[in-house]
């Protein structure tokens, strides 16, 4: 899978940025999704965040991940790998708050570094269809992300 990476703050380290690509293509291979895909990861600060959150979901409030699918709802016209298997499948993009996942990773007694990569993979899951807006849906995705974080080795302390 290939994966793009951006950072607007110049504060990710060279570690975050690995743990960020690690467990995405980990998460992709545990999905068994195409490894023709791609995805890009935009590390932002709070106030950018907070600027996507106003104008794409009508919240005028720093939040900590932002999930922007390509292939998207029923209205999507077409399935991309029908037209040519050597496109590569753009999962979407993710923009995630660095100033946020500081503050949580704070606020929940763990790593940044914990904080970082659940937030990358749950964002990734969003891109893929995983949802939590029904008791059912969130049971199914948070048990799926609990599930990959332990098989990837990054639970939470206990």
């Amino acid at each position: 899978m290939e994966i793009e990476l951006y950072d607007e703050t110049e504060k990710v380290t060279a570690a975050d940025k690995q743990l960020v690509c690690s467990i995405l293509e980990f998460a992709a291979e545990y999905l068994q999704l195409d490894e023709n895909g791609e995805v890009s990861v935009t590390f932002v600060d709070n106030e950018r965040i907070k600027e996507i959150n106003r104008d794409y979901r009508g919240k005028d409030t720093p939040t900590d991940v932002i999930s922007f699918a390509i292939q998207e709802g029923e209205d999507f016209p077409f399935d991309l790998l029908e037209l040519d298997e050597d496109i590569p499948q753009d999962f979407g993009d993710l923009f995630i708050s660095i100033d946020k996942a500081s503050e949580q990773a704070k606020d929940y007694g763990h790593s940044f570094e914990r904080e970082l990569g659940f937030l990358a993979l749950h964002g990734f899951l969003h891109l893929n269809g995983y949802d939590h807006m029904t008791p059912e849906d969130e049971k199914e995705m948070f048990g799926l992300q609990k599930e990959i974080l332990k098989e990837y080795g990054l639970e939470r302390p206990s």
